[in-house]
């Protein structure tokens, strides 16, 4: 019965172009607890494989359509940096108002169990306008009335952004390349972090989460084969 049940499941993805979300939508779409995928995009990349599963919806994310999809689990892994978004305001648009948005129509729609995808150091109290943003971003989930709640809070993400048509992050680059001679020393609770290991750990623990909060800390979510 229990397999039955885990198989009845719609999942909705926003963030499916950027390195967390291009990680994670092959493993929905692979996975045999969902029936069907549902993909909000801004513009539809020509390398998305077709599936029976993949449903794409061209969306405004600053005004997303009344008829959403209904489904039963949230992904969301939309981000920027506030260099590549222009401004403080603008970075807040995306990572504040475009998750919360997303996340506040899933759940008018009937979606009872949320994932979304944060960061290390997010605080409502921090001096870092970005981490304060992240910190908010979270206490304003939580008063969505999702049943479950998963929030990863990865360290610097490792991954090829120019692959995926976005500008390279001076900060991920250097850490990819420190990571090879120094990636021991550093701990892993601070330690940059592959991509797709976010991803799968995200979903491992939606699938597997309990009613209630649940924070995927970086340390945690790191590749088991490393010390």
């Amino acid at each position: 019965m229990a397999d039955a049940l885990a198989t009845s499941r719609n999942a909705l993805l926003a963030g499916a172009t950027g390195l967390v979300g291009r990680a994670l939508l092959p493993m929905l779409l692979a996975s045999n607890h969902y029936l069907s995928v549902h993909v909000l995009l801004r513009r539809t990349p020509l390398d998305i494989k077709a599936s029976a599963k993949l449903k794409v919806h061209q969306v405004d994310f600053a005004h997303l359509p009344e008829a959403f999809p209904t489904v039963e689990d949230v992904f969301i892994a939309l981000g920027t940096t506030i260099k590549v978004a222009g401004s403080e305001a603008a970075f807040r648009r995306v990572d504040f108002d475009f998750v919360v948005n997303t996340a506040r129509a899933a759940r008018a729609a009937g979606a009872t169990r949320l994932a979304v995808v944060s960061a290390l150091g997010a605080d409502t109290k921090s001096r870092v306008f970005y981490n304060r943003v992240k910190g908010e971003m979270q206490i304003a989930i939580l008063r969505l009335g999702y049943v479950t709640v998963v929030i990863a809070q990865p360290s610097m993400l490792l991954g090829d952004r120019t692959a995926l048509g976005q500008p390279g992050r001076s900060g991920e680059i250097w850490a990819a390349r420190l990571l090879g001679p120094l990636g021991l020393i550093v701990p892993k609770a601070v330690r940059p972090i592959p991509a797709r290991a976010v991803a799968s750990a995200l979903l491992a623990a939606m699938l597997d989460a309990k009613p209630g909060l649940h924070i995927l800390k970086s340390g945690a979510m790191q590749p088991r084969d490393e010390p």
